[in-house]
C-alpha cells in the first residue's frame, strides 16, 4: 500500500501542535455550534491563490468552494451534477451568507486554456475544455486581438471572467431575489501571485482597483 504523503503527514502534525493548539476552543465551538460564515468565496484550484491564506480567514469565517478558474456556470435546472451550484445553494439558502465573492488570480491555467482552447492537454472534449466553454465568446473576441499581448488578454479574460460570473449569479432566482432586497452583495476580487496585491471589482463600472 502506498504511504500517505509525508509532507502531509508533517504538516498535519505541525498543524495539531501549532494552530489548533492555539484555537482550540474555536473548534470546539464550531463543532458544537456548527458554521455561521458571512462570506462565500468561489475561488480557483490553483494551489497558489488560496482564498484561507490571501483574507488570513480563521476557521470558520468563510465558506469556500474551489473550481478550475473559479467560475460560475448560469442557473440551469438539469439532471446533471454541479458542484458549484449546490455549494452556492447550500451557502446562500441554508448558511445565509451575507457576500459572495468571486476571487480570480494572475496566471491561472484554465483561464490560458480558454485563450488556447486547441492546448495539450486540454483538448475541448475534455472535462476542463467543456468547463472553459463557459468562457467561450469573450475568450474568442480576445484572441483575435492583435493589439494586445498575450499577457495582456490573459489578465484581461481573468477580469472578464470575474465579471461573467458575476452575471451568471444573478441568473439564480434566490441570489437576485436576495441582492435586490438588500440582503446578499456579490463582490469580484483579482489576486496577483507575484505581487501579492488584491484588486477588488467597482460593482458600478466592472473596473478592478487594487485595494
Amino acid at each position: 500500500m502506498t504511504a500517505f504523503p509525508a509532507a502531509l503527514v508533517q504538516g498535519y502534525h505541525k498543524f495539531k501542535e501549532s494552530r489548533f493548539a492555539d484555537e482550540r476552543e474555536r473548534y470546539r465551538r464550531l463543532a458544537e455550534q456548527g458554521q455561521t460564515p458571512q462570506t462565500m468565496v468561489i475561488a480557483c484550484c490553483d494551489s497558489r491563490a488560496a482564498p484561507e491564506t490571501i483574507f488570513n480567514a480563521l476557521p470558520g469565517e468563510i465558506f469556500v468552494v474551489r473550481n478550475v478558474a473559479n467560475l460560475v456556470p448560469p442557473f440551469e435546472p438539469d439532471d446533471k451534477c454541479d458542484a458549484t451550484s449546490a455549494a452556492l445553494e447550500f451557502a446562500v439558502l441554508s448558511l445565509k451568507v451575507r457576500h459572495v465573492v468571486v476571487l480570480g488570480h494572475g496566471r491561472c491555467g484554465g483561464i490560458r486554456a480558454a485563450l488556447d482552447p486547441d492546448a495539450e492537454p486540454l483538448s475541448p472534449g475534455n472535462f476542463i475544455g467543456r468547463w472553459m466553454e463557459l468562457l467561450a465568446p469573450v475568450a474568442r473576441a480576445l484572441a483575435g486581438n492583435d493589439a494586445m499581448s498575450s499577457a495582456e488578454r490573459q489578465t484581461a479574460l481573468e477580469r472578464l471572467s470575474i465579471r461573467n460570473s458575476i452575471a451568471n449569479l444573478r441568473t439564480f432566482p434566490g441570489i437576485a431575489e436576495l441582492e435586490a432586497n438588500k440582503k446578499l452583495s456579490l463582490h469580484g476580487a483579482w489576486f496577483d501571485i507575484a505581487s501579492g496585491e488584491l484588486w477588488a471589482m467597482e460593482p458600478a463600472t466592472g473596473e478592478f482597483q487594487p485595494l
